[in-house]
């Protein structure tokens, strides 16, 4: 476990995964063995959403990827890079066309091993600072990689009436929660606050768009995304994809109220 300290807040990662966020012992992250979800935060790369109904095989300018629900960058560990007191750097690196064992197998998918026709570099920085936390996502590879990436926080919802703020529009907890599994979604919006016993607020550069997901009522999923995936048929996937020219930098920006 890697800890961060700066003030009154702190920061817990486990082998990657931002698994807590307090101010002044405020949790703002979902905490893992509660209902809801499995995890705490998570990428999805280098696809966001599900591909069952298009046998698990994504169009490519390499022919087809095997990939399953929200890529396979989730399916092998990082590795730390570096760390202080206030900063941790992690790297997952892919080697083209290696398998990589799928955690969905065999009970939700008939795919034992996913495959990238391309060579990528991902690297994940969680940074503690004055104003909160920022987590920052590098992107190298292979010219002309096809790509889509989401950010896949959960945070706590402390009270019973949480509000989703993004511009002018207010969203509710059973607004999401009559979405179901597809997730609501947040076009063209870089920043969201989500206003419960304490305010944060989520903001992005890169993405352009979020998602927001729950089944229950005790934590939320707010995801930066760079494609909505329910736009197109899972067998059109492929139409959210953006191309990588050179390194590209995204960044999210968790800021608890004053």
């Amino acid at each position: 476990m890697t800890t961060l300290t700066l003030g009154t807040q702190s920061v817990q990662i486990d082998k990657g995964e931002l698994v807590s966020y307090k101010v002044s012992e405020h949790e703002f992250m979902h905490q893992k063995g509660s209902p809801g979800w499995g995890s705490t935060d998570t990428e999805m790369f280098p696809i966001i959403g599900p591909v069952n109904e298009a046998r698990f095989m994504v169009q490519v300018n390499k022919g087809q990827a095997i990939q399953d629900q929200h890529g396979l960058l989730r399916q092998f560990p990082y590795q730390l890079q570096e760390a202080n007191a206030t900063k941790a750097v992690f790297v997952k690196e892919y080697k083209a066309m290696t398998p990589i064992e799928n955690s969905k197998y065999p009970e939700k998918s008939n795919r034992k091993f996913l495959v990238w026709p391309y060579d990528f570099k991902f690297t994940k920085t969680i940074e503690l600072t004055e104003e909160g936390v920022l987590i920052s996502f590098l992107v190298e590879g292979d010219k002309d990689m096809p790509y889509m990436l989401g950010y896949h926080p959960a945070f706590n919802i402390h009270t019973t009436d949480p509000r989703i703020i993004a511009g002018d529009t207010t969203i509710t907890l059973d607004e999401v929660l009559a979405v179901g599994s597809r997730a609501l979604e947040v076009p063209n919006c870089s920043s969201i606050t989500l206003k419960d016993a304490k305010e944060l607020t989520i903001t992005t550069t890169g993405f352009g768009n979020f998602m927001c997901w729950t089944e229950v009522r005790n934590m939320v999923c707010i995801e930066p995304i760079s494609f909505y995936p329910y736009a197109v048929p899972q067998s059109q996937l492929h139409e959210g994809f953006e191309h990588l020219h050179a390194p590209v930098n995204f960044s999210v920006k968790l800021t608890p109220s004053s």
